[in-house]
């Protein structure tokens, strides 16, 4: 079976061998194993489940929450050549039938279905009838309440055993917790289930956390600095995705709003807009992403705090799922602290209260000096060995330390000592800086000898070091409204022992993000030229077949050709990312292309 896995994955996808924990995944589904694979957004989870598929005798059947997921998933391996199909609301009564023709005649290998849909009694009905080869149920963090897309359609597959006692259940998901895995495997009455966690870290990610400072001015050179590539900007609220989405149109950027407000014609017009690449940006709240199954976003910018590291983790990862170097930009303020609080006001008090701490979380993590890959990993109870990254803001050295950190930290210590440890951070960094605030003299707080002791430095800037302080242990939160306290390593620091990393935004931070990302070896090689004319020729086959342009090749496969410029059909299917069907189905007008492009340049 080794043999053939590999002539499938070489023969329909084009590529010579599998990504970490792809294989391990596939012998359990081969083996007939309940098994929960979480791969992060582009480790590829799809091929654990469709490369067996080819495999096995019978048809899968793939549990899929959205139709453009599943539209996008089937148009790709149609275009590899593979059999599949969905059966949703979208289609006409002609056209399901057709589907369920062509698996009673055993014609499809894979078939995806929402979980409704599959748990009708006329489905699961007909489905007793005919061969099934295993269930695979995608985005199962779904399943979860625990998660952070919880549907609770989802927690109802759990009958599939009942139904199919005899048929293994493989479940996918990019991001769950060790609680979120837990109940998974619960919930799906899963037996002998066998976990595989991959890495959660994306080394092609380069990560970027930014005080706002002109919020919507560094969004703008964010995108600036990726002419002509996609991009997603997460806003917090349906006003603020308007606004950002009109800004970045008046500077000649093709960008489209997308948010829970909008008509759902609208949506799925500017979704599939973004999705062809007739729209460079797509503005969008958290509404936004699940459905999405776009390789070649090169960035993905938050232009407000996200609600939790799972979320951050889930949206950020939306970027470079073909493995080629992305960005990540996190803008965030305290202000956005505030606004999600509002937002959930009507949440039960444990449910607010855990939103709360995950969004303090977050707001911990920006505020450190640590390195951004290492934070996201091992908050993930993952261990992360390397010294520096390479790949994100405190790595590449773009920000800025201040000079005497212990004696600006004395200074916010001796506040909160002042203060009697009854005051939260917002508090306490309106005291520093001396603002004349109504509370502040009511409380008589401008009559403290730390009142106004770091004026010059500003409110948001004292704000930050004390998430900085909080972060590295010497200030923490207690209590129901998230009083500062002084830590045993606070109190040894007020004798100037202990060492703190203070940074500030500043204009080396600005300076160095307004480069292009750090360097990589993505383009080593690579005629640009060639590779702009490739993608002009992707959009117009794209076009022309109806389906995304990423589903015709990757830019990972384009930049391949623009590498090794292959001149005959031999070479041609050697490319990485080049199947048989694709072969059939491209070499020639490709090949022209890139023979004219070469007798012009010569």
């Amino acid at each position: 079976m080794t043999a053939e896995i590999q002539q499938v994955l070489k023969d329909v996808w084009g590529y010579d061998e599998f990504r970490p924990l792809q294989r391990s995944s596939i012998d359990c589904v081969l083996a007939r194993q309940d098994s929960l694979t979480v791969l992060p957004t582009g480790g590829g989870k799809s091929l654990c489940y469709q490369v067996p598929a080819l495999c096995l005798e019978g048809m899968a059947v793939v549990v899929s929450p959205l139709i453009s997921l599943m539209k996008d998933q089937v148009d790709a391996l149609q275009s590899c050549g593979v059999a599949a199909a969905f059966v949703n609301s979208s289609q006409s009564n002609a056209e399901k039938i057709e589907v369920a023709n062509q698996i009673r005649r055993g014609d499809l290998k894979l078939l995806y279905v929402a979980p409704e849909r599959l748990l009708t009694e006329r489905m699961l009905t007909f489905l007793k009838q005919v061969p099934i080869s295993f269930v695979a149920i995608d985005e199962a963090h779904c399943i979860s309440n625990w998660g952070h897309d919880f549907r609770p359609e989802y927690r109802d597959l759990r009958v599939l055993k009942k139904h199919f006692p005899n048929l293994a259940l493989h479940a996918f998901t990019a991001t769950a917790s060790e609680a979120v895995r837990k109940d998974i495997t619960t919930q799906l009455d899963m037996q002998d289930v066998r976990i595989l966690v991959g890495d959660f870290d994306r080394p092609n990610l380069t990560y970027r956390m930014l005080r706002a400072d002109n919020r919507l001015q560094q969004v703008l050179e964010i995108i600036a600095r990726h002419p002509g590539e996609s991009g997603v900007v997460y806003c917090i609220s349906r006003k603020e995705v308007e606004r950002v989405a009109a800004a970045i149109q008046a500077t000649g950027t093709t960008a489209l709003p997308y948010h829970a407000g909008l008509e759902d014609e609208a949506r799925k017009s500017h979704q599939d807009a973004f999705i062809k690449e007739q729209c460079q940006v797509i503005v969008a709240t958290v509404a936004f992403g699940m459905g999405i199954d776009k390789s070649n976003v090169r960035y993905v910018i938050h232009a407000g705090l996200p609600k939790s590291i799972e979320h951050y983790q889930q949206e950020s990862g939306r970027a470079g799922r073909d493995g080629l170097q992305s960005e990540c930009v996190l803008i965030y303020s305290g202000a956005d602290v505030v606004m999600w609080k509002k937002i959930m006001e009507g949440d039960s008090p444990e449910a607010f209260a855990g939103a709360v701490q995950s969004l303090n979380s977050l707001s911990d993590l920006c505020a450190s000096s640590k390195c951004r890959h290492r934070a996201l990993v091992e908050y993930f109870g993952q261990s992360y060995h390397r010294e520096n990254c390479g790949a994100c803001d405190v790595c590449l050295n773009e920000l800025e330390l201040v000079e005497d950190p212990i004696t600006i930290s004395q200074k916010i210590l001796s506040c909160v000592a002042r203060l009697q440890e009854r005051f939260g951070a917002a508090h306490t960094a309106k005291v520093l800086a001396g603002a004349k605030d109504q509370r502040i003299r009511e409380l008589q707080h401008d009559r403290l000898s730390t009142f106004g002791l770091l004026a010059s430095d500003g409110q948001a800037t004292v704000r930050q070091w004390i998430d900085q302080l909080v972060t590295q242990g010497y200030l923490e939160r207690r209590g129901e409204y998230q009083q500062l306290a002084i830590s045993e390593s606070g109190r040894r620091l007020l004798r100037r022992d202990g060492a703190p990393r203070l940074t500030a935004n500043s204009p080396k931070q600005r300076r160095q993000t307004n480069s292009q990302s750090n360097s990589s070896n993505d383009w080593d090689g690579v005629d640009r030229e060639l590779f702009e004319v490739l993608r002009k020729l992707r959009s117009q086959e794209a076009a022309a077949r109806s389906v995304p342009a990423y589903v015709v090749f990757s830019d990972a496969t384009l930049r391949e050709l623009a590498r090794h410029r292959p001149m005959t059909v031999d070479e041609f299917s050697t490319i990485k990312g080049v199947g048989e069907k694709k072969v059939t189905d491209f070499s020639d007008i490709f090949l022209a292309a890139i023979n004219d492009y070469a007798r012009q340049a010569r």
